[in-house]
């Protein structure tokens, strides 16, 4: 429909912060923004009308950690892809996150300005994007995709290479990643992604490498600072997480390997720590058989008891914790196996605050979106049940959701 001035009649819903649910009220959205919340509000001319009677209304999901590039879980292979296959990998994956529920993604690396248009013109159905556009890899770092015995020119990412970059540029010295950082905010990124330790799904780095000098570090974060855009870094060990905090990163990517004192350090801090369970579990079940290279199995292997209690160490710290899943390739489909894994650790009012209001916060959305209240957008998702009690609901690709809206345009209504 492309109406955007409702009456939702009857609404019981979770504000984004509250422990439990606000009950029985009508919430009047005008031009695709929430404009009152009351109890028998007259209906307006031009307005039109949905009964919410019986469901749960939430804020529209948030995914705070994506790659809607990244076609397949070798990323070798994927930077060989032509941008027209990315592309529509791309489009498949943005459907099926709107129809999980999710009204706004973040993408980490790769997301880019005409992915953003189209999805603005309407040509691209999906959700909100927020995009940092290339990742800033140091060479031989995370997203240096070249494997060990790569030395064909014609494969060199770089900028003179006849491949074209697609995910991540490499940077390297204080004038290197300065360049690098103002031409991805040229292209208009809201946030700056660096790789600070080694990662999982490249050819060549060890885990527990440290990426990236002081020096680099800080001149992207002060360089974002005075564009009012903060630095997110993907960090596995403990020891990247703290340099990174340190050193003035605001959005730690993952964080697995954490461990007790790390973690006491980043819940003192102004940080924000994104989990990304989804990917380790996935990796871990079937990434081999789904294209993950056999050196990336083995970090897998390594890794994964250590990174699937890392929860359980980040809610002791009382670290804020935001809602991410970093899923590759075919296994974009699994995107609420993350509500899942966390259930053991968080409460389902925590778990839906991380996917809401606390990603708001990381996306300096504060009061737009990832809540219910005058102002936001009418960015909202009807359940079919009450999550607060079962979050396993929204786990199911979009099977329990009756009403998908964004910006007050209805996206899906099955009521």
């Amino acid at each position: 429909m492309t109406s955007t001035n409702w009456i939702l009649r009857n609404a019981r819903y979770f504000d984004g912060f509250s422990e439990g649910l606000h009950e029985s009220v009508d919430i009047v959205v005008e031009r695709g923004v929430i404009r009152d919340i009351e109890k028998g509000a007259a209906k307006p001319d031009g307005f039109d009308e949905i009964d919410l009677a019986g469901l749960t209304l939430l804020p529209g999901l948030i995914d705070n950690h994506t790659h809607v590039y990244a076609s397949e879980l070798n990323l070798t292979s994927n930077m060989r892809r032509p941008w027209t296959y990315l592309a529509h990998h791309a489009t498949r994956v943005l459907k099926q996150a709107l129809s999980n529920g999710f009204t706004s993604i973040r993408d980490v690396g790769g997301g880019d300005h005409g992915l953003a248009q189209a999805i603005e013109a309407g040509i691209v159905e999906g959700p909100r994007l927020f995009y940092g556009g290339r990742i800033l890899s140091q060479s031989g770092g995370h997203a240096d995709w070249r494997p060990p015995s790569e030395n064909d020119p014609t494969v060199h990412i770089c900028n003179c290479g006849a491949i074209d970059q697609k995910m991540s540029v490499l940077a390297d010295g204080k004038e290197g990643v300065i360049k690098a950082v103002r031409e991805e905010l040229r292209h208009g990124a809201s946030h700056i992604k660096i790789l600070a330790s080694g990662g999982v799904a490249s050819p060549s780095d060890p885990v527990d490498d440290l990426q990236y000098s002081d020096e680099e570090i800080t001149a992207i974060v002060d360089e974002c600072k005075r564009r009012h855009v903060y630095v997110a870094a993907h960090c596995i060990p403990a020891k990247s997480i703290e340099r990174s905090v340190r050193l003035g990163v605001r959005s730690i990517e993952h964080g697995a390997l954490i461990d007790e004192a790390t973690a006491a350090y980043v819940a003192k801090s102004d940080a924000y720590i994104v989990p990304t369970m989804a990917v380790i579990y996935a990796f871990h079940k079937d990434g081999g058989a789904l294209g993950l290279p056999p050196a990336s199995v083995v970090k897998i292997n390594e890794t994964y008891d250590r990174a699937m209690a890392s929860l359980g160490i980040m809610k002791k710290a009382g670290c804020r914790l935001g809602f991410g899943t970093d899923l590759l390739g075919p296994q974009y489909e699994r995107q609420g196996t993350e509500f899942i894994l966390r259930k053991d650790t968080f409460s389902p009012v925590e778990i839906l605050r991380q996917a809401t209001s606390m990603n708001a916060e990381i996306l300096q959305q504060e009061g737009r979106l990832g809540c219910i209240k005058p102002g936001a957008h009418a960015d909202l998702i009807a359940v079919n049940g009450n999550p607060l009690e079962d979050i396993e609901l929204l786990s199911r690709n979009g099977e329990t959701l009756s009403l998908i809206m964004k910006g007050g345009r209805v996206m899906k209504n099955g009521i």
